[in-house]
């Protein structure tokens, strides 16, 4: 397979607008309430730090491949995944875990407020991302049950984030289970929430996300190990420097790019067929090749 490096400007990221007004409006109700000011700060430093929104992109994607005709259920679902994955990223920066002073190219949450309160708006937005789904309880109606079931299990301790971080605290690792329960996972409840959303059944896209998913963490271990801080926005060399699984160690910088070659193929092969097919497709490349570093990507082209 050739990854284009081309595609970003043909896939469509109308997407994005939608869920950055969907998130806006969601913390702004949830801040109604007097709350702690400096609390609300960095839950929304976390959320709105110029992130692609793959995720939710993904979940809008699939949902729309399915013909999903209540785009407040989907948009929920969306925004919930988002604030998880925004709550792991403040999770991994703190110094228990990566102590990474930066993400995407500025301060990361614990350096920009202190570390009580990154541990606090971390918490918080879980919290957060179930309550933005029971606001559409009553429009979901009986796929409220299966959203919350294939969303908890993405950040849960079994398969889940939680799980991926604990992958690290223990002395032997197989490398596609950190990976599928890191971020694999994450992506896979991403695909499957939008066939939900568009009530439609949710076991074909589980492969589409877990693939992609494994396919963004071993990406993510090329640009730690061959990109700089200037370029991926965050410190580079971590993996190595503590001793973190990665695809790079283990097989080496060329096998790890064959590697997410033939996991990017692997997703775009088990897309269920349907009018959308190509554009999920180029959404894919894309966002892969986004996410290399920029001498890694000319030569995957």
């Amino acid at each position: 397979m050739t990854l284009h490096t081309g595609a970003a400007e043909e896939v469509p990221l109308d997407g994005v607008a939608r869920i950055e007004a969907d998130l806006a409006e969601f913390l702004s109700s949830a801040e109604a309430s007097a709350g702690p000011p400096l609390l609300a700060k960095a839950i929304r430093y976390a959320v709105f730090s110029g992130g692609a929104r793959v995720r939710p992109r993904l979940c809008l994607a699939v949902a729309q491949a399915c013909g999903c005709e209540q785009p407040a259920v989907v948009g929920a679902a969306a925004g919930a995944i988002e604030l998880l994955h925004c709550a792991s990223l403040v999770h991994d920066d703190l110094p228990c875990f990566d102590d990474a002073d930066m993400r995407r190219g500025r301060a990361s949450v614990h350096k920009a407020f202190g570390e009580p309160l990154a541990i606090l708006a971390g918490d918080a937005l879980i919290v957060l991302a179930f309550q933005m789904l029971a606001r559409v309880a009553d429009a979901a109606g009986a796929r409220l049950p299966a959203l919350l079931s294939i969303i908890a299990s993405a950040v849960g301790p079994a398969k889940g984030i939680v799980g991926g971080q604990a992958w690290e605290c223990e002395p032997r690792v197989v490398l596609s289970d950190y990976h599928q329960a890191k971020t694999g996972a994450l992506f896979s409840a991403a695909a499957m929430a939008g066939a939900v959303a568009a009530a439609r059944d949710p076991l074909p896209w589980r492969a589409v996300g877990a693939r992609l998913g494994e396919a963004f963490q071993v990406a993510d271990d090329i640009r730690d190990a061959a990109g700089e801080a200037g370029e991926i926005g965050k410190p580079a060399g971590r993996d190595a420097q503590l001793g973190r699984p990665s695809a790079v160690t283990q097989m080496g910088l060329t096998q790890a790019v064959a590697r997410l070659e033939e996991l990017v193929t692997g997703a775009i092969e088990v897309i269920p067929p349907g009018p959308k097919a190509g554009i999920l497709r180029m959404l894919i490349e894309a966002e892969v090749v986004r996410l290399l570093p920029k001498r890694i990507a000319r030569r995957a082209a």
